[in-house]
């Protein structure tokens, strides 16, 4: 059956209260902004609904764009009848049929948005719920558990009816919590910790440190590549990659082995710092897993985070690795990150990094470098990428046509 629309509900923005309609512009504009290589679609937002009129376009597709867009709970692909009982019987029965299997039981569930219908909502559900009983042989109600719900919503401009209900990505729309810079390796934490913030309304652009010769084309490629991944979840993402070799060289010769990798987190952090400052964010977003590693316990975060007093949000903090991978799996960035080319952060890595770090010896260690004319340096040649979902795809199918 072909759908008409798809029904959306806002889930946790319904409890927003004042703010509602913040949230809900910002969904509508995310859900505009991926619908945009579909023609003619619309999108109408409504208190506690939003509702998308396909026109013609791919509803199957839709669908699964749908499904990566945080902010929504869930949707339905919808029929269009018009204000005629027979019509709303007739395409009720059809839809119910198309889900039907011996055994299953069904209810339907009607709302009269539209109160100047003439039957009410209980009317609607005997007398739809009627037709379908005589219509279709062994099917049984069930007004508590039901296997098929057919929903009947009653609207100005016609009866628009679904028995499917698609969970969503929840959470809230990505920018309705403002923007972070997302310190995005090549690894597979950055990646989950990347999703985890736009879930929470965070609009991310990634920061990746990049130091040929040392590391290869196909390192940075991966990182882009995760980048692509994650920025379904967004629309879009910025990749700012920004020239690493020389701090890194300086770093590994002047400071002693135990402090390089603490000194070399401490630049990497400043660096993303002033990206943030001149592209406007608010925080900055890391894979940090506490205890993971030697720069990831308390004492090292202490030594770190003293370069800055930004924000530092860090989503995977109480997660262990094995919950990381499972999540990382399931939004697909875990292939990606597991190919062996190795970003900065592994190389240079020395053999017993400092566990418990001084804040007081990082700064020494630091001070004796020339480190404020490279931090610049390396800020001005950031190059930035703009990244948008498939775009591997298109651009291949692109070169095919050339």
């Amino acid at each position: 059956m072909n759908y008409d629309q798809i029904l959306i509900r806002y889930g946790e923005l319904s409890t927003k209260g004042h703010n509602r309609q913040f949230f809900i512009r910002h969904l509508k504009d995310n859900i505009k902004k991926a619908l945009k290589p579909y023609k003619g679609i619309q999108v109408q937002a409504l208190y506690d609904r939003m509702y998308v009129l396909l026109n013609g376009a791919n509803g199957e597709q839709v669908i699964e764009t749908l499904k990566s867009i945080f902010g929504i709970q869930s949707f339905s692909p919808a029929v269009r009848a018009d204000k005629r009982l027979e019509s709303i019987q007739q395409a009720g029965l059809e839809l119910v049929k198309n889900s039907f299997r011996e055994g299953k039981t069904f209810k339907v569930s009607a709302r009269r948005g539209d109160k100047t219908f003439e039957y009410d909502s209980n009317d609607l559900n005997h007398l739809v719920g009627g037709y379908i009983l005589k219509n279709i042989g062994g099917i049984r109600v069930d007004v508590k558990h039901p296997d098929i719900e057919l929903l009947v919503d009653v609207r100005k401009n016609g009866v628009y009816l679904s028995t499917e209900v698609i969970k969503g990505a929840g959470g809230l729309p990505v920018g309705s919590s403002g923007k972070a810079m997302l310190m995005l390796s090549g690894g597979i934490d950055s990646p989950v910790a990347g999703y985890l913030a736009m879930k929470r309304g965070v609009k991310v652009e990634a920061v990746h440190f990049h130091s040929p010769p040392f590391t290869s084309p196909r390192a940075k490629q991966k990182a882009l590549d995760l980048a692509e991944k994650i920025s379904a979840y967004s629309g879009s993402i910025k990749v700012h990659i920004v020239p690493f070799t020389k701090i890194q060289e300086t770093i590994h010769k002047g400071v002693p082995e135990g402090y390089s990798m603490t000194v070399q987190r401490r630049v990497m952090l400043e660096i993303t710092d002033r990206l943030r400052k001149i592209h406007n964010g608010l925080a900055i977003v890391t894979g940090e897993s506490l205890g993971q590693v030697a720069s990831q316990t308390l004492d090292s975060m202490v030594a770190i985070n003293d370069v800055t007093t930004t924000p530092v949000l860090r989503p995977l903090i109480s997660m262990d690795k094995l919950e990381i991978i499972e999540m990382a799996q399931k939004i697909d960035t875990y292939e990606i990150s597991s190919l062996p080319y190795e970003d900065c952060c592994t190389i240079f890595t020395p053999p017993a990094p400092k566990t418990r770090p001084k804040v007081e010896l990082s700064r020494l260690y630091e001070s004796r470098l020339d480190m404020e004319t490279l931090i610049e340096e390396a800020v001005q040649h950031t190059e930035t990428v703009f990244i948008t979902p498939n775009q591997k795809k298109q651009e291949e199918d692109l070169s095919d046509l050339l």
